[in-house]
């Protein structure tokens, strides 16, 4: 899941405009938007963080990419949290 906070996303327009962006990088994406929040989540099948900031710049709005826990969890490594055992 990559996160934006997209502060100038004020209201369902923004957010419609938002989501047909995405879906132009990343047809299969899935979206979450939090107006209140100001936050897009995206599930993406085919593009990356950049392709998807890329596509909201261009559609008027300043993303921010939010690192969340779930992103800057080490990969698993097929053992416990203390790395390989050899």
């Amino acid at each position: 899941m990559i996160t934006f906070q997209v502060d100038d996303m004020t209201c369902g327009h923004c957010a419609s405009t938002i989501t047909k962006a995405v879906k132009a990088t990343d047809p299969d994406a899935r979206i979450q938007i939090d107006l209140a929040a100001h936050r897009v989540q995206v599930e993406p099948v085919s593009a990356d963080a950049d392709a998807l900031a890329t596509a909201l710049t261009g559609a008027g709005y300043t993303p921010v990419r939010v690192e969340t826990a779930q992103s800057r969890a080490p990969a698993a490594s097929g053992g416990c949290c203390c790395g390989p055992r050899g």
